[in-house]
């Protein structure tokens, strides 16, 4: 069995991480590290645990911002930002995930940091909400945009950790969908969170659309960005312009879920469903 070292502190917990190189690795809900004997995966010899570490797990909503703790679970974040306008897509993708036995141990920060898992709810809507993460390390404290992120993680020398996702508050609308395909908590096919902002004629003035589990990384689909500004957000019409751009995606074939020309082909329908929440936000 690993070798559990338990952290108290974030800065024994870097320590610690830094001390064992790439033969370690951080443990905060363990939900995908439990199953890796599943998927033919080895453990790594020796894991760092999070969970006592208080401060991992602060949820701060201010007037401008959401700060929120990488030990978060699904469940306590779904609860912190229910009611919330324009954060909607993160609540409904915290809440809606997996089952309620993984919502309550996931967290927030092993959701982002886990490089194989094309599924992770959390990831599409907090590309669609814009967000920052913090990451700590021997150097200080650094904070970069989601996507930066998402490009380096797989590189994250030892002894660097995410701590903290930061969300600006803005006057949006925002949803988020999924498509599994039997019961609560399997995998979703594909995954669509929006975010936008209207003028004062009701047509697209910014939108924000990511795109989950359909590619290896979530990502956003940026033709479909660019095709809803100046437009009303009419569901119908907003599938229709989704099926125009369907040829910026290509489904991976990785997963049981599904095959990936079908995570493609139900997109429109997704969207469609996304615009509709969207609008019942108003």
């Amino acid at each position: 069995m690993p070798d559990v070292y338990v952290a108290r502190t974030l800065a024994s917990s870097l320590d610690a991480l830094s001390e064992r190189g790439k033969a370690g690795a951080p443990l905060a809900g363990g939900t995908w590290i439990m199953r890796a004997p599943l998927r033919g995966e080895a453990f790594k010899t020796s894991y760092v645990a999070l969970s006592k570490i208080a401060a991992l797990k602060v949820i701060e909503v201010g007037d401008r911002s959401v700060e929120i703790g990488a030990g978060a679970t699904h469940a306590a974040l779904a609860d912190a930002l229910s009611g919330l306008s324009g954060l909607e897509a993160l609540a409904e993708a915290a809440g809606a995930s997996a089952n309620p036995a993984v919502r309550g141990m996931a967290t927030l920060g092993g959701n982002l940091s886990t490089c194989d898992f094309a599924a992770a709810d959390l990831v599409p809507a907090l590309l669609a909400l814009d967000a920052e993460v913090e990451l700590a390390g021997a150097g200080g404290v650094d904070r970069m945009g989601i996507e930066a992120f998402l490009e380096l993680r797989s590189q994250l020398e030892p002894g660097r950790l995410l701590t903290k996702v930061v969300l600006p508050r803005r006057p949006q609308r925002s949803a988020h969908v999924r498509l599994p395909l039997r019961k609560a908590g399997d995998y979703p096919v594909a995954v669509v969170s929006l975010a936008v902002t209207l003028d004062a004629a009701s047509r697209v003035a910014t939108a924000r659309i990511a795109v989950g589990s359909v590619e290896p990384v979530a990502r956003r689909w940026r033709g479909l960005e660019a095709a809803l500004i100046g437009r009303s957000l009419d569901p119908d019409a907003v599938a229709v312009l989704a099926k125009a751009h369907l040829a910026d995606l290509t489904g991976r074939d990785d997963g049981v879920e599904a095959p990936g020309w079908y995570r493609v082909a139900v997109l429109p329908a997704l969207v469609r469903r996304a615009a509709a929440a969207l609008l019942a936000t108003s």
